[in-house]
């Protein structure tokens, strides 16, 4: 079992009303899993997705990743496990201004201390999105739809386990949509596991054997 949620529960207070944005949802994740969970904004979607990763914690509840309680980590040992097993796409790309494109690919990769072959996997990533050619501009000298594409492919190059993906491809043209979910495709079979959240119902029929999940008012609702 790559992650499993256990009853996981998070209230957020919205004019003076509690909200109950994840509410007692258990949720068991395994390796190599597509998992794409569809809902309206406010669904609790994107807090599951923080909840899983390790962003958020919950007012009650577990997540286990490996068996290992992200609550019972130091804040330490949390960055590291993430560092080592998550990758994130979320819904803004929020690169560093001041780095070079490649550079901000390199970043993750300097907390967990990989040396060796780091920057040609960084290349190749950037080539796979479509961007070998913006390797050394940086962010203020793409459009949006390329720093989203930049973001994707850092999300890839500590080569994760799980990708948490948030809307990831939702200010894409059809074509470069089309091209990123051939990638994330591509990735799935090869073992890396996706949990994707998104209002597109149509990116499940993109993946091989996907795990359509809905979710209403903070509860899963049903599963395809």
């Amino acid at each position: 079992m790559l992650v499993d949620c256990i009853e996981l529960q998070k209230n957020y207070i919205s004019n003076d009303k509690n909200i109950k944005a994840v509410d007692n949802v258990s949720l068991q994740i395994q390796s190599g899993d597509f998992v794409i969970i569809l809902g309206h904004s406010g669904s609790g979607k994107t807090t599951l997705l923080s909840l899983i990763g390790g962003l958020t914690y919950p007012d009650k509840g577990k997540v286990l990743i490996h068996e290992t309680d992200n609550l019972a980590l130091s804040d330490q040992d949390l960055s590291i496990l993430r560092n080592r097993t998550i990758g994130f796409i979320f819904q803004f790309a929020s690169l560093i201004p001041s780095l070079t494109v490649l550079e901000n690919l390199l970043l993750p990769l300097s907390f967990g201390g990989k040396k060796v072959g780091i920057e040609a996997n960084a290349l190749d990533l950037l080539r796979q999105v479509g961007l070998s050619d913006k390797a050394n501009v940086f962010p203020s000298q793409l459009s949006g739809g390329q720093q989203r594409r930049v973001a994707i492919a850092r999300s890839f190059v500590n080569n994760p386990e799980i990708i948490l993906a948030d809307e990831p491809t939702g200010d894409l043209d059809e074509e470069t949509e089309n091209d990123i979910l051939k990638t994330f495709r591509k990735f799935n079979e090869k073992g890396t596991t996706f949990v994707v959240v998104t209002h597109n119902k149509n990116l499940g029929k993109t993946q091989r054997n996907p795990r359509i999940i809905h979710m209403r008012n903070g509860v899963v609702t049903e599963e395809d």
